[in-house]
């Protein structure tokens, strides 16, 4: 990752900064580190596991929060660590929480995200964003570390997960799984990014074929196989698919990522579809909210705000044909079941 460029401004949904001309787009990585662990070591300044204690802040545009809602789902944590979701949308200093009733999270009582991070560290000078854990008993935010936060969720919380739940980190597979996802993060998730946000065309143009290098290998690594490691769906699936159901519809166009649609890339469209018809995957993803949030929050992209209707999403719930690849999505698991109350996707801005 390129050094951070100094002229540079937070980005509050991507964690990172908006890059300068000539420079490649960084993102910032100095998250919160402290931890929600079962057994904080003394003097740590981490958190405990305690049901009913902490409030996930994840909004349902940006793909790093999502990761954290699909894992919190999966694992069937709904009804020990609560969810707040902010708007798609987002001003200079905040994400707030314009969809809830006054403006307000019902939960924390606080209208901006910011106000969390505040109480933790009145001083807070550096990006606010999703996912959040925020402490309900004080209102402070415990951590922002969106890599740390899902693997948390896997090991230090199994006291809490739902019978059936899958083992998302099977330790097995775990070193080639820390291959696979660094991969994934740095070439894709970021990579993305990395073309959206390009202040030259060396830049860009550089980005661009880093980005197209890697999907081409993951295309071809998922045309005999159905999962990214293994047999089941892992932590690796989670990561990868939440940039992929935002590909079509946001990064194809708004960040200049159009070689060629996803859809028109047979295993990785397969891929895709197979994990979005998948209970815990497809019912988290807001297209609404999501292209909501890219088009009209980055005005340096595109000045007008206007948001494109398409593309047409009827695709996403048709036969994908993975099955023939064999595997078992949940392992020796289950599905989770029904989404939970007041969490649903708004009807229409889904694929059904």
């Amino acid at each position: 990752m390129s050094e951070q460029p100094s002229e540079s401004r937070p980005e509050h949904s991507t964690g990172g900064t908006y890059s300068v001309p000539g420079k490649e787009f960084s993102r910032d990585t100095n998250y919160i580190p402290t931890r929600i662990v079962r057994d904080p070591a003394p003097d740590s300044g981490d958190f405990p596991v305690e049901p009913n204690r902490y409030r996930l802040v994840a909004a349902r545009a940006c793909p790093w929060a999502n990761r954290t809602v699909i894992v919190r789902r999966l694992l069937g944590l709904e009804g020990v660590i609560s969810l707040g979701q902010p708007g798609p949308t987002h001003d200079a200093d905040s994400w707030t929480f314009e969809l809830d009733p006054g403006g307000v999270d019902p939960v924390l009582g606080i209208p901006r995200l910011k106000d969390a991070f505040l109480a933790r560290d009145p001083h807070y000078s550096r990006g606010i964003t999703v996912p959040a854990i925020v402490d309900e008993r004080t209102g402070q935010v415990v951590t922002n570390d969106f890599g740390q936060i899902t693997l948390d969720l896997s090991t230090e919380w199994t006291e809490h997960h739902r019978d059936g739940a899958p083992d998302l980190l099977p330790a097995e597979h775990r070193d080639e799984m820390e291959q696979v996802m660094r991969h994934v993060y740095t070439e894709v998730n970021n990579g993305v990014y990395r073309c959206g946000f390009a202040g030259s065309q060396d830049a860009y143009d550089a980005a661009y074929d880093r980005l197209w290098t890697a999907l081409d290998t993951l295309e071809d690594r998922l045309t005999e196989r159905r999962y990214l490691v293994g047999d089941t769906i892992t932590e690796a699936d989670v990561r990868l698919f939440t940039t992929l159901a935002r590909f079509d519809a946001v990064y194809h166009g708004h960040f200049k990522c159009n070689r060629n649609l996803l859809r028109e890339m047979p295993a990785l469209w397969g891929y895709a579809r197979d994990l979005f018809q998948t209970p815990g995957f497809g019912d988290t993803i807001d297209f609404v909210q999501i292209k909501q949030h890219y088009y009209e929050v980055h005005t340096d992209i595109n000045p007008s705000g206007i948001v494109p209707k398409g593309p047409d999403l009827w695709s996403w719930l048709t036969p994908h044909g993975r099955e023939a690849l064999g595997g078992r999505p949940f392992g020796d698991g289950t599905p989770p079941g029904p989404v939970a109350e007041g969490e649903e996707v708004a009807e229409g801005h889904g694929a059904a």
